[in-house]
C-alpha cells in the first residue's frame, strides 16, 4: 500500500514562491499517475496538476498555467509542485495523491485512490 506525505507548505506573501515535495513509499512509484489537490476553506477539492508515471505528461488547471510546474523523480519516488508568483487565491490546503492502478492523467480526485495528509499554504496580501 502506498503512503503519501507532503511537505513544503508554510506562509508567503503575495508574488513569492513555494516548493512542495510529496515522499511516496510502497509499490511501484513509476506505474502511479500522480497530482497535486487543493481545498480551501468551504469549497470543494480541485485538481491543480496532474503528472504521468514517466514524467512525460502534465496538466495543468488553467489558473495556474505559467505559474505552477509538477515534476517527478521516479529514482527518489518523489513528486514536487513549484508555485511561483502566488495569489491569495492559491491559499489551501494543498494534497499529493497517487492513481496506483495507472500511470496516466486524471483530473478527477475521485480517480487517486491513495492521499497524502496534506499541507497548508497561506499566503498574505
Amino acid at each position: 500500500q502506498v503512503q503519501l506525505v507532503e511537505s513544503g507548505g508554510g506562509l508567503v506573501q503575495a508574488g513569492g514562491s513555494l516548493r512542495l515535495s510529496c515522499a511516496a513509499s510502497g509499490g511501484t512509484f513509476n506505474s502511479y499517475g500522480m497530482g497535486w489537490f487543493r481545498q480551501a476553506p468551504g469549497k470543494e477539492r480541485e485538481f491543480v496538476a496532474v503528472i504521468t508515471g514517466s514524467g512525460g505528461s502534465a496538466y495543468y488547471r488553467d489558473s495556474v498555467k505559467g505559474r505552477f510546474t509538477i515534476s517527478r523523480d521516479n529514482a527518489k519516488n518523489m513528486v514536487a509542485l513549484q508555485m511561483n508568483s502566488l495569489k491569495a487565491e492559491d491559499a489551501a490546503v494543498y494534497y499529493c495523491a497517487a492513481r496506483t492502478y495507472s500511470s496516466g492523467l486524471s483530473t478527477y480526485a475521485r480517480d487517486h485512490d491513495a492521499w497524502g495528509q496534506g499541507t497548508q499554504v497561506t499566503v498574505s496580501s
